[in-house]
């Protein structure tokens, strides 16, 4: 029985694991990234508990409409019983032993605490589900940049590789003309430390694209010891920096931040409404059936009943506290006046945010066509270059000037992808645009 027990229990944990490697090993586009993200990111599974909580809170609060029901009972000894005086004489009463079963019934009739509770239960639950989104937001604007920058990485090594085909390449050339006393040895020796900077250039950007995806990893809640294999689509991401509409006008409105301050200044108003009815009196209802058990012998105690119940009605009125009341009233008020100031705060932020936001995206897109048209010059340089190179027109020098020329190029080009890519995010958030369902 024993090894059956242990076996259930293994195979579950087996099942379980290769549930978890399946699900994320289909993990490769930006798009799987994010709804990765947004069902495992510690910051928005906290967001979704709290949402539970908050939904708790309301139906805890509420519950005091329901009658409460409470029970008590009791034992008591009287091994000395107190004296009354009747007629001059001394004379014990009651009886050594009583015991009482007590039944209570409290119901509400009208209470502040509950009114006030029930009519903010709906933007309570807003406020915490606006708490939600903007942490999905934070986790797709985070998750995307580091998409976007461990995708960086992995063009530039790329390019390194092709470089360092050309460089191997030439290497081989100017040695084959040293040898053949064509060139002196400064050519091969100029081909060799072009290359041996290549291969340090390409070992940095491979601890940089360990640096980037531990990030990524981070941003997701991906498992850091799991393998994350990113790929994307180029064309695509073209098509997404040439299609972006820059002329679109910002409506702070779309923030969920500015959502969240509508949300918070309702509820500092429910804040204020609940101490201006300090006035108001608590009405309840209440009964009372109470079982009476005496006798002076314990054993026969519980052989005759003496039960008693009552019922009424109970008004609290608060008369005079002081200033208590007023002062809170004016607490109340002062919050809700120091919150509005918050909206012209936050209205500044996100137009100066959208601003330089925008500013980014348009300089970096103006580099982006700068950049692939210095590509493209500098890659016609460099085979022209060659050529001649091959036909004694060229020194080797030139050779070297004109392929660092193209890999600087190659990699401003791809750097200016990214950035673009990068600074869309920024805008889109300063819109209040930003996709934030999968």
């Amino acid at each position: 029985m024993k090894r059956i027990t242990l076996f259930f229990p293994v195979i579950f944990l087996l099942v379980t694991a290769n549930a978890q490697t399946k699900d994320t090993s289909s993990i490769k586009t930006l798009e799987d990234c994010i709804k990765y993200a947004l069902d495992n990111q510690t910051n928005i599974r906290q967001a979704l508990i709290d949402e539970q909580i908050a939904d708790r809170e309301i139906k805890s609060a509420l519950s005091e409409w329901f009658p409460q029901i409470n029970f008590a009972g009791s034992y008591q000894n009287n091994f000395q019983r107190q004296t009354t005086i009747f007629n001059g004489a001394a004379t014990p009463i009651g009886t050594y032993n009583q015991s009482g079963g007590f039944f209570g019934l409290n119901q509400t009739i009208f209470n502040r605490d509950v009114v006030v509770a029930q009519q903010s239960a709906k933007d309570v639950r807003l406020s915490a589900k606006q708490n939600t989104v903007n942490n999905q937001i934070a986790v797709v604007s985070n998750v995307s940049k580091a998409f976007y920058d461990l995708l960086l990485s992995k063009e530039q090594i790329s390019l390194l590789d092709t470089d360092i085909v050309l460089l191997t390449r030439s290497l081989k050339d100017a040695y084959n003309q040293y040898k053949g006393g064509v060139v002196d040895k400064t050519d091969y020796q100029r081909a060799t430390i072009s290359l041996n900077n290549a291969n340090a250039q390409r070992k940095t950007a491979i601890e940089t694209q360990k640096t980037r995806l531990a990030y990524l990893k981070l941003f997701m809640s991906y498992p850091t010891n799991a393998k994350l294999e990113v790929i994307f689509d180029s064309a695509r991401m073209k098509e997404q920096i040439s299609s972006f509409d820059t002329l679109q006008d910002i409506d702070i409105k779309n923030r969920i931040e500015f959502q969240q301050l509508i949300t918070e200044k309702r509820l500092y108003e429910y804040n204020l409404k609940y101490y201006k009815w300090g006035f108001l009196p608590t009405v309840s209802a209440f009964g009372q059936y109470n079982l009476n058990y005496y006798n002076n012998e314990f054993k026969n105690l519980y052989q005759e009943n003496f039960p008693n119940s009552y019922a009424g009605l109970s008004v609290t009125i608060p008369i005079f506290t002081g200033t208590k009341r007023i002062q809170q009233v004016r607490i109340a008020q002062l919050q809700i006046d120091r919150l509005n100031y918050n909206f012209i705060s936050l209205s500044d932020s996100i137009r100066t945010q959208y601003v330089q936001a925008l500013s980014s995206y348009k300089a970096d897109l103006n580099n982006y066509y700068e950049q692939k048209a210095n590509m493209e010059l500098a890659r016609d340089v460099y085979n022209i270059i060659q050529l001649q190179y091959r036909s004694g027109i060229k020194t080797y020098l030139d050779v070297v000037v004109a392929n660092n020329d193209l890999f600087t190029a190659q990699i401003n080009y791809t750097n200016a992808i990214f950035q673009v890519l990068s600074d869309r995010i920024d805008v889109e958030r300063a819109l209040g645009t930003l996709k934030y369902n999968y």
